[in-house]
């Protein structure tokens, strides 16, 4: 984002800060108990390097159930909010909240951005499922050659059957195919 801002044969002067913003629903530094992290470029004795570039973690699980008085505590607890009594509490704290909470709740009662939102989710899910299920089938397919190695030695089936998790039809299905 820096180098797009100037064009060969410009001045420096005309780069402009450069912030990004990391909001998740899972811990990205677990060796801290806040929720909100500022990165800056600085030496081991904290001298800072430049204030041009600048990163901001927000990790909504950390985020205490009471508020902290700041303004990013509310931000936070909006973007983490699915619950519309609390939006309207958070709507209460100032004018561009409540604004922001007037278009959630406009987007929210339209159909088709609901529908949209719904097909997002519901992909989501989709993948964690596809996700789950090839972990189960790698986990099978490592039972399947523990299997295979075990009928080669002439190991009893209960044996292999309690080593591996896999059904007695498998395991003669395996023995068959050898």
């Amino acid at each position: 984002m820096i180098t797009e801002q100037i064009s060969s044969g410009q001045d420096y002067s005309v780069i402009k800060r450069v912030i990004s913003i990391i909001i998740t629903d899972f811990d990205i530094i677990p060796e801290s108990a806040r929720y909100h992290h500022q990165f800056r470029y600085r030496t081991e004795d904290g001298i800072e390097f430049t204030k041009l570039t600048e990163i901001n973690t927000l990790e909504l699980t950390k985020l205490p159930p009471e508020a902290d008085d700041s303004e990013l505590w509310y931000w936070a607890k909006f973007i983490k909010s699915d619950d519309v009594e609390a939006l309207d509490i958070i709507a209460e704290r100032s004018p561009q909240m409540k604004k922001a909470v007037g278009v959630l709740k406009e987007l929210s009662s339209d159909e088709r951005t609901r529908m949209l939102y719904e097909e997002r989710e519901k992909a989501r899910r989709d993948i964690a499922s596809m996700m789950d299920g090839a972990k189960l089938e790698g986990k099978r397919e490592k039972a399947v050659e523990i299997a295979q190695r075990l009928l080669k030695r002439n190991r009893p089936f209960e044996e292999i059957i309690e080593d591996t998790g896999l059904s007695r039809d498998e395991v003669e299905a395996l023995q068959k195919a050898q």
